[in-house]
């Protein structure tokens, strides 16, 4: 018996790995993180499987689910959003099953920095502009680490993707904007790749404005930096002074 810590990917269920559509359709016990887990990917499962909703559940109630499936001998589907390495609070519930002796293993997924980036149409890192991505949040329930304040991290003026955090989306352009410049790129994409997705584009200066105005309030991926712009130095991977060798490795 193993528990699967699935990546539910970003929504759309055509974005699930090959392996975590097969465990999903053929488990018997799944516990899938509420509202956040796509209802077409929960929908995979087989009708006959045990479906837990762990925004109901408390550690200690999992733990019991564990243990059920353990006794019957079955496999358990742990399904996260997006990818479970990424703000998927595996880690005590790795610890309990250390504790249980069950053994358990992760399936990535596809994040949903990476679905909106999709949906934005847009490279991330940009030559001579931005060649570092920050993946982080703004301080909440969960308080954040005093060198990971919002202000330090845009000193970098790395492109930023905050996940968890559109309800400040105010608070965070102000902050921003005194590093990044007012007039920097900002974009707001709502349920990447869910059939409801919106996209909210605008700068600094105004993307508060309009994210307001859409009503956007949560499950939104923020992106901040001028690696959305196009007006950019082209990439020199195909530059003609480049050799084949420097394509064959993707060298930049």
């Amino acid at each position: 018996m193993k528990v699967f810590f699935v990546g539910a990917g970003p929504g759309n269920p055509e974005l699930l790995t090959v392996r975590a559509h097969r465990l999903l359709s053929h488990c018997e016990i799944c516990i899938y993180a509420g509202s956040l887990v796509s209802p077409e990917v929960v929908a995979l499962a087989p009708a006959g499987a045990d479906l837990y909703d762990s925004a109901e559940m408390t550690l200690e109630e999992m733990e019991v689910v564990f243990r059920q499936a353990q006794l019957r001998g079955v496999d358990l589907i742990r399904l996260h959003t997006g990818d479970p390495a990424i703000y998927g609070a595996i880690r005590e519930q790795m610890n309990s099953l250390d504790r249980l002796g069950i053994d358990y293993e992760v399936i990535p997924g596809i994040s949903s920095f990476q679905a909106a980036a999709a949906t934005l149409k847009t490279e991330l890192t940009a030559p001579e502009v931005s060649q570092t991505i920050i993946l982080s949040r703004t301080s909440g329930r969960t308080p954040m680490p005093e060198q990971e304040e919002l202000e330090q991290l845009a000193k970098t003026r790395s492109t930023l993707c905050l996940f968890l955090s559109v309800h400040k989306i105010g608070e965070v352009a102000g902050e921003l904007a005194p590093w990044y410049g007012a007039d920097c790129p900002a974009a707001v994409v709502f349920h990447a790749s869910w059939p409801d997705e919106k996209v909210v584009r605008g700068t600094l200066a105004d993307i508060a404005l309009k994210v307001e105005q859409e009503q956007i309030r949560k499950t939104a991926m923020i992106i901040v930096g001028q690696a959305l712009a196009r007006d950019i130095p082209v990439s020199r991977l195909y530059h003609r002074s480049f050799s084949h060798g420097y394509r064959r490795g993707d060298e930049r």
